[in-house]
């Protein structure tokens, strides 16, 4: 079951790329996440674990298993008879704009079911987090277009 967002934000790229990658901070500015604790250290990279707890949701710890850093990352979380893919894509748009897509992919014997179940709240997720971000990254752009 693959599920996809996406939004333009009237923001640089590298802004955000980093409010969005600071994932431990993700809990200051979605709604989707109650709680994110790096269990391998702090900061995105390769092999680094993330344990997240989202609204009415279990506790999933997230691998992360591909980083092009200031561009994207994936990681992947697992439950028995699942395992999530999650892609994080920001993308340089012109004018100083970024499109920032995410793409969840839902697979395994289990994977396909709670992805059918689950794709509403999947997709509201997507959207609390793409919402939260957009308004994180334009309002600390603001703030730097103000000091200059």
């Amino acid at each position: 079951m693959f599920t996809e967002d996406s939004v333009g934000i009237d923001a640089p790229p590298h802004l955000v790329w980093q409010v969005f990658s600071d994932v431990e901070r993700w809990p200051e500015w979605t709604a989707s996440v109650t709680s994110l604790v790096g269990l391998d250290g702090a900061g995105l990279a390769v092999g680094r674990r993330f344990a997240i707890k989202q609204p009415g949701m279990s506790k999933l710890v997230w691998k992360v298993t591909e980083l092009e850093p200031g561009s994207s990352w994936t990681w992947v979380g697992r439950s028995p008879g699942a395992r999530v893919t999650a892609c994080h894509d920001v993308i340089a748009k012109p004018g100083g704009r970024t499109l920032v897509r995410q793409q969840i992919d839902l697979r395994g014997l289990l994977g396909s079911l709670v992805g059918r179940l689950m794709v509403k709240k999947t997709r509201r997720f997507l959207e609390l987090e793409a919402q939260g971000l957009k308004a994180r990254s334009e309002r600390l752009s603001r703030a730097d277009d103000s000091h200059s």
